[in-house]
């Protein structure tokens, strides 16, 4: 099992912080529109945490395709 800092885990307002949205809810949408988001690396019930480097990775990507 791949060790994972806990200072590099984002709940849903961080990660809609990092990619420019206002609400952590539109986290939902974005999870079920793109199929390309990445999944989280931790998920029980509420608690719903995605890794910095991963949803990073996936920004980049879309960033140079819109170019």
């Amino acid at each position: 099992m791949e060790r994972i800092d806990p200072n590099e885990l984002l709940d849903a307002s961080e990660v809609a912080a990092m990619l420019g949205l206002s609400s952590r809810t539109a986290i939902s949408v974005y999870r079920s529109r793109y199929g390309t988001f990445p999944d989280p690396v931790i998920e029980k019930s509420r608690c719903v945490l995605w890794s910095r480097r991963d949803i990073q990775v996936w920004l980049d990507g879309r960033s140079r395709r819109s170019r």
